[in-house]
């Protein structure tokens, strides 16, 4: 050592502080980001997509039908989307007679019926079918997910 020279360093204590520090800057940025939010937003978002083209091709098909519907149904009641014999639970039709089969869009106007990224599956797509007295169409989700502190509707009508 050279005489009049001090040897600096960190203490223990100020080691602690800058690391409790970046622990609770670490924290506030997690929870900034919030993963499981943005999962459930992504999520939302496939449901949006897959209704707006259910929905497109419902309605292609009764453009080059002339008006005729995919499936005879009772305006006013809500279906779910899905095959004869799916689960209705977690939307909003009362029984499994209330499910619509919109099989003839397959293959001319849509590839295959979408359904739910979560909880569907080809007999239950989690998604709903309603046609207003007036004849106003709308495809709907069933089971969106909590986006923090709302819950979105997902739906569209035309």
């Amino acid at each position: 050592m050279v005489k009049g020279s001090t040897v600096r360093g960190f203490t223990l204590i100020e080691l602690i502080i800058v690391m409790a520090i970046l622990a609770v800057l670490a924290l506030i940025v997690f929870n900034g980001i919030d993963p499981q939010r943005r999962i459930h937003a992504a999520n939302n978002t496939v449901r949006a997509v897959n209704i707006n083209s259910i929905l497109n091709a419902y309605l292609t098909y009764i453009a080059d039908n002339r008006g005729a519907h995919v499936t005879s149904t009772s305006s006013g009641t809500t279906y779910m989307i899905g095959q004869i014999g799916g689960s209705t639970s977690g939307c909003t039709a009362s029984s499994t007679s209330d499910i619509v089969v919109l099989t003839g869009l397959v293959d001319t106007y849509i590839t295959s019926i979408p359904y739910d990224p979560v909880n569907g599956n080809s007999n239950s797509t989690k998604y709903y079918y309603y046609k207003s007295p007036n004849g106003r169409v709308t495809i709907g989700g069933c089971t969106p997910e909590s986006e923090g502190t709302t819950t979105p509707v997902i739906s569209v009508s035309r």
